[in-house]
């Protein structure tokens, strides 16, 4: 993994850390290739990914430098877009841990992750149609599921920039935590998700992420594979016990 993206991993969990603070973490080809690698590597042995940024910023968005010179194929190839749409399609839960600034690609990022906790000095936003681009690696579909279409719209043809109390206000953020203690909750959801049964937890995503046509239907398949499961049996066994005792 380039040191562009440090990962620490655990058997529940993997730490991935966004490592350019000297550009404040912008993500660049380098961190997109990384992030596929990463991807890969959970697709195959799923589990959660806690994603932060180093030295207290998030992401500041894309690497300008690059995307400067990116022309028509590079938008049509989507570069951002893949790699975010594949994060959000991991098997289990993706929490980021967001601290400073998160701004376009970066807040695009973040709207990719299941669970967004922030700190008080967040700065989140998509500020693109100022740099004559569109947010296109996400946000105009995610946000409107996040905060709602009107929000949404305002954030995406404004360019403003919420800060962590208004974040949290309109949902965008889940909780807010001092700086120094950002990481060590975002461990504590990851701990409560641990605590389910994995099986459990990724038919939810599954459910959560599909369309509106899907349902009612797909909880019904997926629940009647977990109904068939032992862990499930175990499980329920396992509480009427306790509740007898």
């Amino acid at each position: 993994m380039s040191d562009v993206l440090l990962v620490e991993r655990s058997a529940d969990r993997v730490v991935a850390t966004l490592n350019r603070p000297e550009v404040r973490n912008a993500i660049d080809q380098a961190t997109v290739d990384a992030l596929h690698t990463l991807c890969a590597e959970l697709e195959d042995e799923p589990r959660t990914l806690i994603l932060t940024g180093a030295d207290g910023v998030f992401a500041a968005g894309a690497d300008i430098a690059q995307l400067r010179d990116r022309r028509a194929s590079d938008a049509r190839a989507g570069i951002n877009t893949h790699a975010f749409r594949r994060i959000h399609a991991l098997p289990m839960p993706v929490v980021a841990a967001i601290d400073g600034f998160a701004l376009g690609g970066g807040a695009e990022l973040a709207y990719a992750a299941d669970i967004r906790l922030g700190t008080p000095r967040v700065r989140i936003g998509n500020p693109e149609p100022g740099l004559g681009i569109l947010a296109a690696a996400g946000a105009t579909w995610r946000l409107p599921r996040i905060v709602g279409e009107a929000r949404a719209a305002e954030l995406l043809l404004t360019g403003r920039i919420l800060d962590g109390d208004e974040a949290l206000e309109w949902g965008l953020l889940s909780s807010l935590h001092a700086p120094v203690d950002i990481l060590a909750a975002a461990h504590a959801v990851a701990d409560r998700i641990a605590a389910n049964d994995a099986r459990a937890v990724q038919h939810t995503k599954t459910a959560l992420g599909a369309p509106a046509e899907a349902h009612p239907e797909i909880e019904l398949e997926l629940q009647a594979e977990l109904f068939e499961s032992p862990e499930k049996l175990r499980r329920m066994t396992a509480f009427l016990e306790r509740r007898q005792r």
